[in-house]
């Protein structure tokens, strides 16, 4: 039995996708041609592949066990396919830089979608401080970054916004009573203060807002990644700043309580970096696409 590679591609996509339109936009075709090589298929295998439904289709027994081949035979050639200059999205592996809130808020939940869309892609995270991602990036070893401002940027790279976020002033529950009335800044000395150590972009962003108000502060505790922070802060160790939507889960269980502060406090964003002068492979190209 000869049959065309191309109908088993097509099949790929259905099966896939659940759905013959959306099968067809992603081969760039359309749906009456899905159609027709899908019952020139099951003409040639001699069985029924797809049972066609209200919202979609989905398989048969026979069709389900020609997909879990189908799926192989095309993952191993769309990767094939990518490292010799293919088709974006059909394989090959991106490598990634992100911070460790820049994963948590925003990273993620684009990469759930992306690899249900993509999941011939590869994604290799690197999760490491800022000046270390932006020194991979200018060696090469990254294709691009995902990270939280503030950062030194280097003029070989470039950024651009993809999310802005807020900080919040946070304790955990023995810190109750400030919930009360509006901390003032010079307040803060009063307390234990839970931050990222010297030498981080944040160290600084929130040494300078200090510095702004007079008030020459330094965390009592200071961690090297910002995902330290928060367990610090509910275990009562001392107050700080995290991003609103990393503390949503503790304030809603009760773990934290957030402490209003009578002052604005600086804004951030995540942001995506990459070097002006490298050239992306199709599959980074996507998610960077993707991403934005």
């Amino acid at each position: 039995m000869d049959i065309n590679f191309e109908y088993y591609k097509i099949f790929y996509y259905v099966a896939r996708y659940g759905n013959i339109t959306k099968a067809a936009a992603a081969l760039g075709s359309n749906q009456p041609n899905v159609t027709r090589i899908m019952k020139l298929l099951e003409s040639q295998m001699g069985c029924r592949l797809l049972i066609r439904e209200a919202r979609g289709i989905s398989l048969t027994e026979e069709g389900k066990r020609l997909y879990s081949h189908v799926e192989i035979a095309c993952g191993h050639l769309f990767a094939a396919q990518e490292e010799i200059g293919g088709q974006p999205g059909s394989g090959g592996t991106v490598k990634i830089g992100a911070t460790e809130t820049a994963l948590h808020l925003f990273l993620l939940d684009v990469l759930r979608d992306f690899k249900r869309e993509y999941p011939a892609v590869r994604i290799k995270i690197h999760n490491h401080t800022t000046p270390e991602i932006t020194g991979r990036l200018l060696e090469g070893k990254l294709d691009f970054a995902v990270v939280t401002t503030p950062f030194a940027m280097p003029d070989a790279l470039r950024s651009e916004e993809l999310l802005q976020f807020e900080d919040i002033l946070a304790g955990g529950t023995a810190y109750g009573e400030l919930c009360k009335k509006k901390l003032e800044p010079e307040d803060m000395k009063n307390y234990p203060w839970v931050g990222l150590g010297e030498g981080t972009a944040t160290y600084e962003m929130y040494k300078a807002f200090f510095a702004g108000h007079k008030i020459d502060m330094e965390p009592d505790m200071q961690v090297a990644t910002s995902d330290l922070i928060l367990p610090l802060i509910e275990n009562n160790l001392g107050i700080g700043f995290i991003p609103e939507k990393l503390a949503r889960e503790s304030l809603r269980e009760k773990r934290l309580v957030q402490i209003r502060i009578n002052c604005e406090l600086p804004k951030r964003s995540i942001q995506i970096v990459s070097d002006k002068g490298q050239r992306k492979s199709s599959a980074a190209e996507l998610l960077y696409r993707y991403l934005k």
